[in-house]
């Protein structure tokens, strides 16, 4: 059975970063997904059809329906990821072909995705808030130690890109979450190689497709 005929349907809400990363991936590789919309904002993603489908209440969520009709049900981006990079390895490789480097490049993505992402995630900021810190405040705090630690790493393997010349799923991660600390008043020139590297990807057709200001659940005050 053929994953690469199968039709992809994201569940995705278009300030989330870990929805840009699928987004950014699939239009890299040419993959087309058709979009469910989830307002995590008015609390969709904690309606009861919702969690029945992804028990996290959070995006994004891929399902994948075969030809035979048979679907497959994948919630966490770092496992769509994977997933899209299995079915879809020759068509922009998200992972170099060097072990090192891949190795690189996971590592990048990890501190994005497991260290900087859930610090400032919409549920956290709300708690945080009950305690009178803002948004701002909160975000700054967490999110600049996180990127001058990517900022160090780059010091070893930067190119054009995060790791050398070749985009990598660190770039996809990378670019969501440059946009969320901009979002909330990071200055960015402090980390002068991210810097440099985001400046690089935001520009790419496929990372302006899938950011957050293009997207149809845009609300239209937003849309670039």
């Amino acid at each position: 059975m053929s994953y690469r005929d199968a039709k992809f349907t994201l569940f995705t809400y278009f300030r989330s970063s870990c929805s840009a990363r699928i987004r950014t991936a699939a239009a890299l590789k040419s993959i087309e997904l058709h979009y469910e919309y989830i307002n995590l904002v008015k609390g969709e993603q904690s309606s009861p059809s919702y969690t029945s489908l992804n028990p996290s209440g959070a995006v994004p969520t891929l399902i994948v329906e075969l030809s035979d009709g048979r679907k497959v049900v994948i919630r966490q981006s770092t496992a769509i990821l994977e997933f899209f990079e299995e079915v879809f390895p020759n068509t922009t490789p998200l992972l170099p072909s060097d072990p090192a480097e891949r190795a690189q490049a996971r590592e990048l993505y990890n501190i994005l995705a497991a260290d900087f992402q859930p610090r400032t995630n919409l549920c956290i900021i709300k708690r945080v808030g009950k305690f009178g810190i803002t948004a701002p405040e909160w975000c700054k705090e967490q999110m600049s130690p996180v990127l001058r630690a990517y900022e160090e790493i780059l010091q070893h393997c930067a190119g054009k890109y995060s790791v050398g010349d070749n985009l990598s799923l660190a770039d996809v991660a990378l670019a969501p979450a440059a946009e969320g600390a901009l979002r909330w008043g990071v200055d960015l020139k402090e980390f002068p190689l991210l810097h440099r590297v985001f400046e690089n990807i935001r520009v790419l057709p496929e990372f302006v497709q899938a950011d957050w200001k293009h997207q149809e659940d845009t609300p239209a005050e937003f849309r670039a």
